[in-house]
């Protein structure tokens, strides 16, 4: 049986608390979205920390991280900014 995942423009999205990564895993490349911090009202998440990250077993996650970018934004700002970071890795 296979799972299926959410997903933000042709990409999935794998949550596991307050860390969200989008991509492929068989993908050179991922990005993770760390949530530093939600809206006390709301609950939703008004800091991020925006990682792009090699997928090479071969790498120690140090050197696995190519891009950091934290930012004051929520969920679907971040996402944006995943999914341009993801695609300028794939493509190139």
């Amino acid at each position: 049986m296979s799972e299926k995942f959410h997903t933000y423009k042709g990409y999935p999205l794998v949550r596991s608390g307050d860390f969200i990564y989008y991509g492929y895993m068989a993908d050179p490349y991922v990005i993770m979205i760390q949530i530093l911090s939600k809206d006390a009202e709301t609950g939703a998440a008004n800091k991020v920390n925006v990682v792009q990250m090699s997928t090479d077993p071969d790498l120690n996650p140090l050197e696995a991280c190519v891009k950091n970018s934290k930012r004051e934004c929520g969920l679907y700002e971040a996402l944006d900014i995943a999914n341009v970071w993801l695609e300028k890795a794939l493509n190139n």
